[in-house]
């Protein structure tokens, strides 16, 4: 059976970073739904980030968009972070919602476009100088609607191109993490379609450049925990945008739809020493219908579980198992701790860290909700505008 006081420390020395666009307005393509007491400024982000942190106790970090988190000073909200107990994630860039990208940013045919895209991406390198953030967090919607549109091979040189120039750009201790999404918007090639491309230029690159695989960026019926088996085999696994999904890149809350698959992840990374090796877990996600503080607490915890379920698989009664091929009994091993109620567990490692132990009820009872309500009133909500 698993070592009960090493679980208990896996689980308190976890950190999932929240995103800060997941604390602002958002929608469907059709409506953004907004709600009372959302975020007026990128400040206001961090202050509801250190309540989701404040109650579960592992949420230090919180990543930046730009330029939706644009400021005068970066190091002045680094610093208004740390004062919450926060520090500043991933810087992730856009190059995606410009007119001029309408036919790609660093793959356009437009050598013009391809230096302002670059230009973005390098100023991303300098905010993070001024923040402190280990990552920098790459996804482009570059690609096509139509046989023909450009060159399929040409964008690849294009993208390689402008990814060895952020590489050769990063600090010592600074990262790159390209993220890939097999469609949407472009229908018919996408410049970064699946891990295999991301992996592929990231070998390339070096090992400053790393995988982020996203939950929701793969086919139906795709087997992601192959996928996060492989990349950690070959030290190429750098992040995850943890969301769920019934379709597509729906961005759901975290283990809303398939909780099973998230253990079955979890278990690749637990297995895989992912636990340890500097893979960030990140949330991406909006919250378009349900209260953003408590949805990202909850995706929080839906994440906890799943580690912990992990952690409490038998691997040496698996390895028996499997070594004897006995099929129904290895499956069996992993079910006994999927099927197990690990939320006491939780709560006890909570109580640990000096944090109630429920913290959906703790942050119900703490008047936040109410108070940004009151007294966020006026101003423009933050929100992805589309």
């Amino acid at each position: 059976m698993s070592d009960v006081p090493a679980v208990k420390a896996a689980l308190k020395s976890q950190a999932v970073e929240t995103p800060s666009w997941a604390y602002g307005n958002s929608g469907t393509r059709f409506k953004v739904f907004a709600q009372p007491g959302v975020p007026r400024t990128p400040q206001e982000k961090l202050d509801d980030a250190a309540q989701v942190h404040a109650f579960t106790g592992v949420a230090p970090t919180v990543a930046l968009h730009i330029p939706w988190d644009r400021v005068e000073d970066y190091g002045a909200l680094a610093k208004y972070a740390e004062e919450r107990g926060l520090k500043l994630g991933a810087i992730n860039s856009n190059v995606f919602q410009d007119d001029d990208y309408k036919l790609g940013s660093v793959t356009h045919p437009d050598p013009a476009v391809r230096r302002k895209a670059l230009g973005h991406l390098l100023e991303c390198v300098d905010i993070m100088d001024a923040t402190g953030s280990p990552d920098l967090k790459l996804w482009f919607s570059d690609g096509t609607n139509y046989p023909g549109q450009d060159d399929i091979a040409a964008r690849q040189d294009r993208l390689a191109e402008a990814l060895g120039a952020v590489y050769e750009r990063l600090g010592e201790e600074q990262r790159m993490l390209l993220e890939y999404k097999f469609f949407e918007p472009a229908f018919y090639t996408t410049d970064v379609p699946d891990w295999g491309t991301a992996y592929a230029h990231c070998l390339k690159l070096g090992p400053k450049a790393q995988v982020c695989v996203d939950t929701g960026h793969h086919a139906p019926g795709t087997n992601i925990e192959f996928i996060v088996a492989l990349l950690l085999r070959e030290g190429k696994l750098g992040a995850f945008d943890f969301n769920s999904r019934f379709y597509a890149d729906d961005d759901l809350m975290v283990g809303a739809a398939d909780p099973f698959q998230l253990f079955r992840i979890m278990y690749e990374v637990v297995r895989g020493g992912g636990l340890t090796s500097g893979v960030a877990f990140m949330l991406d996600q909006c919250h378009n219908i349900e209260p953003k503080i408590p949805a990202i607490i909850r995706s929080v915890m839906n994440v906890q579980e799943a580690t912990a379920k992990a952690l409490l698989v038998d691997r040496d009664a698996l390895a028996v198992a499997q070594r004897e091929g006995d099929v129904l009994g290895a499956n069996a091993v992993l079910m006994d701790a999927y099927n197990t109620d690990v939320r006491p567990l939780l709560a006890e490692v909570r109580e640990e860290l000096g944090i109630a132990p429920d913290p959906m009820a703790a942050y119900r009872a703490s008047g936040w909700a109410e108070r940004i309500v009151a007294e966020r009133v006026g101003g423009q909500q933050a929100g992805w505008g589309a």
